[in-house]
């Protein structure tokens, strides 16, 4: 009698353990999940009893366990910048490795709903939680610290967004970019490209955008005065949102219709606004962060986007990936490495130029000796937010005109 009891007990077991496993779908999936309407019944997971190794015993995901989750800043999917290119690229290594993906999108633009999120995969069973953007900083550092056995990778999370109170976990990797260079580099093609009249249009004056900011002034300086060059003039705003507005429009309409040429449009969204007033006027477009020439001009006419200022997200998404699958985190957990060159080879980094309309002026293989000087230090850029951007001015002239009411 006792051994037929002992056995219903075990039967019962086997269906309740089975009747509570997590709702991800398996095999390379990439489903949304919105904000649940009340969380409350869905707390997040005790971990009190399994408190964080400081010798990495708990091993991050390997291949047949790994799942997953990326989270949307206030973007979407479809935002043609952050969040499709991480997207792109994480479902572009599920798909590859046979790994679970899923991407979540908060209900609304705050930490609660992006820690509502972060918790949603987890309690679904994603041990891998990837996140595009310096709005996650508070979510950070609200969840790692609470998921030892979840993988975090923050992508364009630095020290000055996590706060200098805040221990990077072990289970915790932040790259940021040296958006400076990449800058420097599409300021300096655009006046090697015949460019005398220069616009830059930030969306929210965080240090990344400024570190694009003053890169690009510095670029343009240099290769002002390199070509003796005293009529080179840049206008420089910031348009105070990561999304299209009338403000910004109106303020391009009046840059292009005063004899701005070309507009480095750095944040988001609000690349549009940029477009919009350099297509009614025949200008031209830098884009940023991702290749943007497909994106503007399949929208706003073939031959508007001269270069783009890249960081290599899909990259650090390829690696961060893979050093998890393989079993190799631990390289890199407790980390906020800052990426930017690391070969002579422009491809090969981490800050690069996109596709790029070569000209007598400047040509790839001048593009191949710039990034060659850099990397070698015999050109170097200043990643310094404390400046004004007519700080970096020597022979150009800077109209600084602040942020937009």
């Amino acid at each position: 009698m006792k051994k037929i009891i002992a056995l219903l007990l075990a039967m019962m077991m086997v269906l309740g353990l089975a009747a509570c496993g997590g709702g991800g779908e398996s095999g390379g999936n990439n489903t949304q999940t919105q904000a649940p309407a009340n969380n409350d019944n869905n707390p997040p997971a005790d971990n009190n009893d399994n408190p964080p190794a400081d010798n990495n015993e708990n091993p991050p995901a390997t291949n047949s366990d790994m799942k997953v989750a990326m989270i949307t800043d206030y973007g979407d999917i479809t935002d043609q910048s952050f969040n499709q290119t991480t997207y792109e690229a994480c479902k572009a290594f599920g798909e590859a490795n046979g790994i679970d993906f899923v991407y979540k999108k908060p209900a609304s633009n705050s930490d609660a709903d992006r820690v509502t999120m972060i918790e949603t995969a987890i309690d679904e069973g994603y041990n891998v939680i990837v996140m595009p953007g310096f709005a996650f900083a508070a979510a950070i550092r609200e969840t790692a610290g609470n998921y030892p056995d979840v993988t975090f990778i923050a992508l364009d999370v630095g020290a000055g967004d996590l706060g200098d109170d805040y221990t990077v976990p072990s289970n915790l990797y932040c790259a940021t970019y040296q958006e400076e260079l990449a800058g420097y580099m599409a300021g300096y093609a655009a006046v090697k490209l015949g460019y005398h009249k220069l616009g830059f249009l930030g969306g929210v004056a965080v240090p990344a955008v400024q570190r694009y900011g003053y890169g690009y002034v510095q670029g343009i300086d240099a290769a002002a005065a390199e070509l003796g060059l005293s009529d080179v003039e840049v206008n420089y705003v910031y348009g105070g949102a990561f999304e299209p507005t009338t403000a910004a429009k109106g303020a391009m309409d009046t840059w292009c219709q005063g004899g701005t040429e070309i507009i480095f449009a750095c944040g988001g969204g609000i690349y549009a606004s940029a477009a919009e007033a350099a297509q009614s006027a025949g200008k031209k477009i830098i884009g940023v962060d991702v290749d943007q020439i497909g994106i503007i001009d399949g929208a706003y006419g073939e031959g508007i986007t001269v270069t783009s200022a890249m960081k290599g997200l899909a990259a650090t998404v390829q690696t961060m990936l893979t050093a998890v699958k393989d079993g190799n985190f631990s390289q890199y957990g407790g980390k906020i490495d800052t990426l930017g060159l690391v070969s002579d080879t422009p491809s090969e980094n981490y800050v690069q130029l996109g596709t790029t309309q070569w000209g007598d002026g400047f040509s790839e293989a001048d593009y191949n000796a710039l990034v060659a000087a850099m990397h070698a230090g015999t050109i170097t850029v200043s990643s310094d937010v404390n400046k004004a951007p007519g700080d970096f001015a020597t022979v150009i002239t800077v109209n600084d005109q602040g942020a937009l009411g």
